[in-house]
């Protein structure tokens, strides 16, 4: 069985997905939806509309055997309270989390192979 390496760098913005392999990567780039901060107290410092956006990434993550979250701001760990909320499967499969601000695709491939070479991934032999 192969370890199906995936990266996500996510921010209010958008959310890159990476899929590595050994000799290359692929992005699949998901935009948020426009954000504003609700003025609702239940709501109250969180971006309306994020609940489906974090939804759309975590699906898109379902084949991926091992998961590392990056990115710049707070969305990363709002996104693994999502995930923890509401898709344990997934929660399961997420190696690690990580600051990163912004990164070329190439350097992301790059920290994210070596990342999980020093990081070997739970399922990994």
């Amino acid at each position: 069985m192969t370890t199906r390496i995936a990266a996500v760098f996510i921010d209010h913005k958008e959310a890159k997905l990476f899929h590595i392999e050994p000799e290359g990567f692929d992005v699949r780039t998901i935009p948020a939806p426009y954000h504003y901060v609700t003025r609702k107290s239940d709501e109250q410092g969180r971006h309306a509309g994020s609940a489906d956006y974090f939804q759309l990434v975590a699906d898109a993550l379902k084949d991926a055997s091992a998961i590392l979250v990056v990115g710049p701001s707070s969305a990363k760990l709002d996104f693994i309270r999502h995930v923890h909320k509401h898709d344990h499967l997934l929660e399961a499969k997420i190696e690690g989390v990580e600051t990163l601000d912004h990164p070329t695709d190439k350097q992301l491939a790059a920290y994210v192979r070596h990342y999980f070479v020093e990081h070997q991934p739970r399922g990994a032999k």
